[in-house]
């Protein structure tokens, strides 16, 4: 792979390290929302929020659309969506793996095995 695509692809991951970001991406599945509105549900300062949606804008990750004086933030790209949901599949199934294997092993230091 190209240098470039790489880098790209870090900068682009690093973008979801935040849990407040991931929220606002739950948030923005569902439906195209203003910076107000994630406000309310996120009870963050809209400082905060403008901080994230600036650098989730700046990665392609959203787009807005204006009506009047609304700005309203949406997902740029459908398949950001989809990647997302997978990756919270791994996850959970990552996160059940070690939680049976933590079990399987007090069971076994136990004896009860």
């Amino acid at each position: 792979m190209k240098k470039e695509i790489l880098e790209f692809h870090a900068e682009f991951c690093k973008t979801f390290s935040h849990p407040k970001r991931l929220e606002i991406l739950n948030l923005l599945i569902l439906k195209e929302l203003t910076a107000g509105e994630i406000t309310e549900k996120l009870s963050l300062t809209k400082t905060s929020i403008y901080q994230h949606l600036r650098l989730m804008k700046k990665m392609r990750i959203l787009k807005i659309r204006r009506e009047g004086t609304n700005v309203y933030y949406m997902l740029a790209n459908k398949k950001i969506a989809g990647a997302y949901r997978r990756m919270q599949d791994v996850l959970v199934q990552l996160m059940k793996g070690s939680f049976f294997m933590e079990k399987e092993a007090l069971a076994v230091m136990k004896g009860d095995v």
